[in-house]
């Protein structure tokens, strides 16, 4: 072919810059474009958390997770007992056991304090035990309603944290008058107003959990990505238990301590004064800081009325509720019912007893965060390791019932308070994370306070049935025993799984699919500034 000529070269040129012109322009408008979504998608992005929120809020686990191991089934059992008339001597005398062995006048007498039905209500008698269970029962009852406003505020409010703490600061100020009338009848008012309180904490702090977990990874991920939470997840939850344990030794071991002086009860009120300081101190994880659960609402108009109830949309949500009632059920009913056999009936010496309850708080100490590693090279999920919590309990309460016309000496006691504590901070940290793997983004906060309701009402049971009669320990690990079957066979034929949990509450979508922050909501709720995310993992713990 021929040159072109000059004109006609200079022509095409001209034509070329002008093709050119739009493409340029195309171009700007796509990167402005992208400039404001990455601007959007910033604004509504969770800010990871920090160390010291992370602190925190094990901070609060440390100062709060007593309040329903220690405080109320041992604790204000032994102030009502103080209350109450001398108890009578039993038909084997004050040296013997209700095994005839050989036991110290004192130790039976507070064991008999404990057990005889001395309070009488209505031509009725019931013991401190009974008594207790009745106000924990009680405050259970009473905060349900006020849970039901709690959960909305929890999940639209933009100071979430208001609600808690003056339900946390409550709890604390009913703890310090725990002395001042030495009455039975006024004692079923604190216990109440501290179980509503701690139930309120509790549903809080779960709550916080899910939030940390997405603020860290995202509210909706991929498949690839699930195990990152499944990591930062089980992180936070096994220490923060472990820091529980931590916190429920130091107020069981000051317990002891103070059950030496010759005035029980000014010395168990002293144990309610330093109770209701430490459990003040995790206000600092309460006001420290404030993460909302939804950004995206706008208005009160998308605030539903049946919130509340919406767990019962997710099947999934219901069958692990089951379990999470079940686990604490069957661990309250072998605590209590072990810890009054010991006393009453293998009489066991005092400073064995002071060991008992601090081989069973301190173990998982060492126990849980060393199964941690072993998790994530065994790549097992929240069910999984619950399945293990349930599988040791089973264990524990089907030896003890086996076992139960025995006498049992104090090693035997420790291995079994070793286990069972084990089983105890499986059950309690991966059913909170399990739970909150069937919580769908913007609904943490309901999800949470069903969690913190329905646990405290299954260890309020499992404390009414092991003290219902104390000399009955086979019932007490039988029930125990078929709890834990049941509550593994809900989880395995149920198949609830965490990966299945969260991909039927929107939290993981398929790799071909995209993950949007908003997924998972409910129709009808405004949702502004909904952004899609596809970002790589923000970190690993």
């Amino acid at each position: 072919m021929g040159e072109r000529s000059p004109q006609i070269q200079e022509n095409m040129e001209e034509h070329e810059e002008v093709m050119a012109t739009p493409d340029v322009h195309r171009v700007a408008m796509e990167i402005k474009r992208a400039e404001e979504n990455y601007q959007k998608y910033a604004a509504n992005l969770e800010e990871k958390p920090s160390k010291g929120e992370v602190l925190c809020w094990y901070l609060y686990g440390l100062c709060s997770y007593f309040v329903h191991t220690v405080l109320i089934p041992i604790v204000f059992p032994l102030i009502i007992s103080q209350t109450v008339s001398t108890p009578h001597e039993p038909q084997q005398g004050w040296l013997k056991s209700y095994r005839d062995l050989n036991c110290r006048k004192n130790e039976m007498q507070l064991y008999e304090g404990l057990i005889q039905r001395s309070i009488s209500v209505s031509n009725k008698n019931f013991s401190p035990l009974e008594w207790t269970s009745i106000s924990w029962f009680t405050g259970l009852i009473l905060s349900a309603p006020l849970l039901a406003v709690v959960s909305l505020h929890l999940d639209y409010d933009a100071n979430p944290q208001l609600i808690p703490g003056v339900a946390t600061g409550l709890g604390v100020i009913f703890c310090l008058p725990a002395g001042f009338f030495r009455k039975s009848w006024i004692l079923p008012v604190y216990i109440a107003i501290i179980v509503a309180a701690n139930t309120t904490g509790a549903a809080y702090h779960a709550r916080h959990l899910g939030l940390m977990i997405r603020g860290f990874i995202g509210s909706t991920i991929t498949n690839s990505r699930f195990p990152d939470r499944r990591v930062f997840g089980s992180y936070l939850s096994l220490y923060s238990t472990a820091a529980g344990c931590l916190g429920a030794a130091i107020i069981s071991s000051f317990t002891y301590h103070m059950l030496g002086r010759d005035d029980h009860f000014t010395a168990l009120w002293v144990v309610s004064i330093f109770s209701g300081l430490k459990w003040g101190v995790g206000l600092v994880h309460i006001f420290s800081t404030n993460r909302t659960s939804s950004r995206a609402f706008s208005s009160s108009n998308s605030v539903q009325k049946v919130h509340a109830l919406s767990i019962f949309k997710y099947p999934y949500a219901v069958g692990c509720l089951a379990s999470v009632f079940l686990s604490s059920f069957s661990t309250m009913c072998i605590f209590a019912g072990g810890i009054l056999y010991a006393i009453g009936y293998l009489c066991l010496e005092q400073h064995n007893i002071l060991f008992l309850w601090l081989t069973y708080f301190l173990v998982p100490l060492l126990s849980l965060p060393l199964l941690h590693p072993l998790q994530q090279i065994m790549k097992a999920d929240a069910m999984k390791m619950k399945l293990l919590g349930f599988l040791l309990a089973t264990l524990t309460s089907g030896y003890g019932f086996y076992f139960h016309k025995q006498n049992w000496q104090i090693k035997h006691l420790l291995v079994f308070a070793a286990v069972q504590s084990t089983a105890s901070g499986l059950l309690h940290a991966f059913g909170r994370l399990l739970w909150l793997e069937c919580s769908p983004a913007g609904k943490e906060g309901t999800f949470s306070v069903w969690f913190s309701w329905v646990r405290g009402l299954g260890t309020c049971a499992g404390f009414a049935l092991a003290t219902a009669a104390p000399g009955n320990i086979g019932r007490s690990f039988g029930v125990a025993f078929w709890a834990g079957i049941t509550g593994m066979v809900i989880l395995i034929f149920a198949n609830i799984t965490s990966l299945e949990a969260a991909k039927a509450a929107g939290l993981v979508m398929e790799d071909s699919e995209k993950a949007s922050q908003a997924y998972g909501w409910d129709d009808g709720i405004d949702m502004q500034g909904s952004v899609t995310i596809d970002t790589p993992t923000q970190g690993k713990i």
